[in-house]
């Protein structure tokens, strides 16, 4: 099936002497309703039609929309560059950067966006605070567009050779703050995914939560493919049996906070801390908000486990009995306590502070030097 819908729209010159679309035409024809156009493609050039051009586009006949309250116009050149298959300029920048043709006074203004990410590679050690509460959307329900149309047989080829990806999964965390906005998640995100894009994930964020698209979604798209980047893979062929390190999980949900640790031994290529953060949380009646952190938390301190190789420099004792001590046990078992407001909020000031602790370390040193 064709990637398009309909007849391709017709362009038309306006009084400033630029040709233009319209842009809920262009959007039907890609088959991105629901504005969905502008959330793909946010470099694009938009102006709203006055009164008098709608008039103008009346009196030419190309198209019903000036029966519209608001038309949005687009220019010729950048939407022809984009039926051309010409669009990475116009989607969102994932090094935070400015447009081209914006002047270089504006693009001293922008956001430094990897200050305001905490980059460190021991952060996966750090306590996983409570996520930033999704919007509850004031009633209105969210349409997304489909990743792969069941009536596009190009699009079910894609999802068939995406499914026959590797899976490699990375462990990412967002924490920033933005127009004194603060945005905390965690999440796993495949590192050989080719349908869903950083882009696509830092916009279903944006929705899901209401945060402002052009300020937030450059900034968690990048965060996202600087951590991909500097992800350690798991290694093909164990060099041991015996690779035991110590997980510990420190984990605030709500009201609700999870302390435990134990070892996990990462030479078994059947430990799934996914299956592992189920079958905990089902244990212990905690909600799917939990599973995700416990989780990313495993998943992270596996990799920082990895890169720095600490479980060679110091291994654990070769395990001799499988039950531990009366006194040992009462230190190696979950402990899920429910924290009052008060609480709550000194632990995430606590965090605050750790965060531009770390912040300051990274600016410093942003080498590791």
């Amino acid at each position: 099936m064709s990637k398009t819908y309909g007849q391709k729209p017709k362009s038309f010159p306006l009084e400033d002497g630029v040709r233009y679309y319209i842009g809920a035409e262009v959007g039907q024809y890609l088959k991105y309703a629901r504005g969905h156009l502008y959330k793909r493609y946010p470099q694009l050039y938009k102006r709203i039609a006055t009164s008098d051009e709608k008039k103008t586009i009346q009196t030419l006949g190309l198209s019903n929309a000036y029966m519209h309250s608001t038309i949005m116009l687009l220019k010729e050149s950048e939407v022809d560059d984009i039926f051309e298959g010409q669009e990475e300029k116009y989607r969102a920048s994932t090094t935070g950067g400015q447009p081209k043709s914006e002047s270089r006074s504006t693009a001293k203004t922008q956001p430094n966006w990897a200050s305001s990410q905490v980059i460190s590679g021991s952060h996966h050690l750090e306590s996983v605070p409570c996520s930033t509460p999704s919007g509850h959307k004031k009633g209105r329900m969210t349409n997304r567009q489909f990743c792969c149309p069941p009536d596009d047989d190009d699009a079910y080829r894609r999802a068939l050779d995406n499914a026959d990806q590797p899976v490699e999964l990375v462990p990412i965390r967002l924490d920033m703050e933005l127009d004194n906005i603060k945005l905390r998640d965690t999440f796993v995100f495949n590192k050989h995914e080719k349908l869903i894009t950083p882009e696509m994930v830092a916009e279903a964020i944006c929705e899901d939560l209401e945060l402002p698209v052009h300020t937030f979604l450059p900034a968690i798209a990048q965060s996202i493919v600087q951590q991909v980047e500097s992800h350690t893979e798991m290694p093909t062929e164990s060099t041991g049996t015996d690779q035991r390190v110590v997980i510990k999980l420190n984990i605030h949900v709500g009201n609700q906070s999870l302390v435990d640790q134990f070892e996990w031994d990462i030479s078994d290529k059947s430990n799934c801390p996914e299956e592992f953060a189920v079958k905990l949380c089902s244990d212990l009646g905690l909600g799917g908000e939990f599973v995700s952190a416990v989780a990313y938390s495993i998943r992270g301190q596996i990799a920082w486990n990895l890169k720095t190789y600490a479980f060679s420099e110091s291994p654990l004792p070769v395990v001799t009995c499988p039950y531990r001590s009366a006194s040992d046990a009462e230190h190696w078992g979950p402990f899920l306590e429910t924290l009052t407001d008060a609480e709550i909020e000194k632990k995430m000031r606590d965090q605050d502070r750790n965060t531009r602790r770390m912040r300051r370390l990274v600016n410093s040193n942003p080498y590791g030097m």
